[in-house]
């Protein structure tokens, strides 16, 4: 086939050649040798220009395809993340909410415990009172009757005992 066009070319060249000593224009011959010329071109290149194009326009759809499924892929991962993001807002409000239900139950009972423990004391305080007041008493009774029957004076007269019951409690 190259060869074909290159005997063609060549044939071409010298029929239509200037022969350079006539005043004449040779247009016809010129525009004849143009159009060959662009024929053979366009012959030789145009397929693989149409190729070249054809390839180009099919790999910048596949490029705008690709993008435009990676922005929904990214549009189907932010709506995933928004609704992560509530669902954690609602998490972290039921979180809160049942803190707070169990902070006051956890208080209500330390305040039963701690009422309970303060009862507790007042009766074990209460309790040691009376046994103070008892030993108190028994001590005073000890004493007063042990000084009652030291004395060298056996006089158990009321007016005596009263001045002496006196004295211990003061």
């Amino acid at each position: 086939m190259g060869k074909i066009l290159l005997t063609l070319v060549t044939m071409s060249v010298f029929a239509f050649a200037s022969d350079g000593g006539e005043g004449g224009t040779d247009i016809v011959q010129r525009s004849v040798n143009f159009i060959i010329f662009a024929g053979i071109l366009y012959y030789l290149l145009a397929d693989p220009i149409k190729n070249f194009f054809q390839g180009r326009t099919a790999g910048i759809r596949a490029e705008l395809d690709r993008v435009q499924e990676k922005m929904k892929e990214s549009k189907t991962a932010k709506e995933v993340a928004l609704q992560k993001i509530e669902d954690a807002e609602k998490f972290v409000a039921d979180l809160i909410e049942s803190s707070k239900k169990e902070n006051r139950i956890l208080n209500d009972h330390i305040m039963k415990q701690c009422d309970a423990d303060l009862e507790n004391i007042e009766k074990q305080n209460a309790s040691l009172m009376n046994l103070e007041q008892r030993k108190m008493l028994r001590n005073l009774v000890d004493s007063v009757m042990s000084d009652l029957l030291d004395e060298e004076t056996a006089s158990f007269n009321q007016k005596a005992m009263a001045q002496l019951i006196m004295k211990k409690v003061a």
